[in-house]
């Protein structure tokens, strides 16, 4: 692996040499997912100089892709893995553990940020409430949805949490049947899912007659165009009153679905996810509305990365729900 990675260093300083464009690697950092190199480069060299070589980058290296981008005083190149490793839950909450980290109550693990961080969102949190996972078929967007079941189960007792699954498909969730956590067997029938929504939502509203949100009820949908298209006026209507006014009685919603449009899911119903996490899309402008993000980034480095896109771009906000565990390192 470091002989790798020394070749890797010495052909990305001769690509750009060759260019007329001199730098040099003064480090880097390996992810499960990348390899992410440090470029120190002289007064007067201008940062798109080094990204408009990304495309001659990649093709020394013999890779899919490579990012170059600015962070702080330094040029990052990303460059993929030819093997990425998975990451696995049970080690990663068993580090947590280990760690003596504090996560707090009904907050579901999603994986490593690219420093190699545990990342953490916190449903309960004013800036979360609700998530609403996107991306193309086969990005991941079940897997994840799994993730955040397995660890919101691990982590919280049935007396603080309470889970409603909907799965359409039949093969997404359905191994979490008989999850002690769960308020209602997975349900996988649009009928039935229509039916439990509206249970939830005189739940909600008989919580906030009582001034209660205890236990915390967590909703995971699957295939959430599907559902909304079968299950019609009805089944939106239910759901924009859940996303409005659920969290103030402790109801959490997180869908799954490959296209988040206004006119696929409804316009209601996508403006109350705050939370975007986005998978691997099919176009940059796909991936900018999606996230909603046009700030720094330019849409192609938007497209192919998990993104955590946030409607309220406050920083301070986005910390307090976006955790980030520093206590941990990826060399642990």
């Amino acid at each position: 692996m470091r002989r790798e990675l020394h070749f890797q260093a010495d052909r990305i300083e001769m690509v750009l040499a060759s260019h007329k464009v001199p730098a040099r690697v003064t480090g880097g950092m390996v992810t499960p997912r990348l390899v992410r190199y440090h470029l120190s480069t002289p007064l007067g060299v201008k940062v798109r100089q080094v990204a408009g070589l990304s495309e001659e980058i990649a093709l020394s290296l013999g890779a899919p892709s490579c990012r170059v981008y600015r962070e702080e005083g330094r040029v990052e190149v990303e460059v993929p893995r030819a093997q990425g490793q998975a990451v696995a839950l049970l080690p990663l909450l068993d580090r947590l553990r280990a760690s003596g980290a504090v996560v707090p109550p009904v907050t579901a693990v999603l994986g490593l940020d690219q420093e190699g961080m545990p990342l953490l969102v916190r449903l309960p949190s004013a800036n979360v409430a609700h998530v609403l996972i996107a991306g193309t078929t086969g990005s991941g967007k079940t897997a994840l949805a799994r993730t955040m079941v397995a660890s919101l189960a691990a982590s919280n007792n049935q007396r603080s949490l309470q889970l409603v699954l909907v799965d359409p498909k039949g093969r997404g969730l359905v191994a979490f049947e008989g999850l002690p956590h769960l308020l209602v067997p997975v349900v996988t029938r649009v009928d039935e899912a229509v039916a439990v929504l509206g249970r939830l939502v005189a739940e909600m509203e008989r919580r906030d007659a009582e001034g209660r949100s205890e236990p915390r009820l967590v909703v995971v949908l699957d295939e959430l165009a599907d559902l909304v298209q079968v299950g019609g006026r009805e089944l939106e209507g239910r759901l924009v009153r859940l996303t409005q006014r659920g969290r103030e009685a402790g109801l959490h919603l997180v869908a799954c679905t490959q296209k988040p449009a206004a006119a696929v899911i409804g316009g209601l119903v996508k403006s109350n996810f705050p939370v975007r996490l986005v998978g691997a899309v099919t176009s940059p402008d796909d991936a900018v509305s999606y996230t909603h993000l046009r700030a720094h980034e330019t849409p192609e480095h938007l497209v192919c990365r998990l993104l955590l896109a946030k409607k309220n771009k406050n920083t301070s906000s986005s910390h307090q729900s976006l955790c980030h565990c520093s206590a941990l390192n990826s060399s642990q």
